[in-house]
């Protein structure tokens, strides 16, 4: 198959399903912008099929992939993630993940906030079973879906997923004393 047929095809079958699926997601996601990645990350998968001949069925196919992917956006916020660590203050800060990522040149008692954050989440990290790291960072910090984690390593999602929840937990225990600082600041 050519590329120019190959994208011809994934060309038509957006056009024909991307508003039907999306229709299929969002009732069943909590927003719009998990609905839209939802449905990216459906047609990435498919635009990287080799074949489309294996498939039966596009539409079938598309919507099994597409309910795998609600599933794993559940699972994903299910067992929690460093937006899990909410606050507000006076500066509208609403996560520790924000104040990380926010410019300290404004503020130099940001830059030690944001200095203690990361050593104690990079301290806790070391603690962690060496697979719990990698998939808490994969998932986190490189933005993997626990789907694509559990393919490159050849392991079962639940098993991924019960690894997540177990760095989660720990990262919990460990950060709870600094969260509790920072939400009482």
């Amino acid at each position: 198959m050519s590329q120019q047929t190959k994208e011809n095809i994934v060309e038509d079958t957006i056009s024909n399903y991307n508003d039907r699926l999306l229709a299929f997601i969002k009732p069943k996601v909590k927003n719009n912008e998990d609905a839209e990645d939802i449905l990216q990350e459906v047609w990435y998968q498919f635009s990287n099929l080799t074949n489309f001949s294996q498939i039966v069925n596009i539409g079938n196919w598309l919507y099994r992939v597409t309910r795998n992917k609600i599933t794993d956006n559940y699972r994903k916020k299910k067992t929690g993630n460093l937006e899990d660590y909410n606050f507000e203050d006076n500066d509208n800060f609403s996560s520790i993940k924000d104040l990380l990522l926010m410019d300290e040149a404004k503020d130099p008692e940001l830059k030690m906030y944001q200095e203690e954050i990361w050593r104690a989440l990079f301290e806790a990290l070391e603690e962690l079973p060496k697979n719990q790291r990698l998939v808490y960072i994969e998932n986190e910090i490189e933005n993997k879906t626990l789907q694509q984690i559990s393919e490159e390593q050849n392991t079962n999602i639940k098993t991924i997923i019960s690894r997540k929840h177990y760095a989660i937990k720990h990262l919990r225990k460990r950060l709870y004393q600094l969260y509790s600082d920072l939400k009482n600041y």
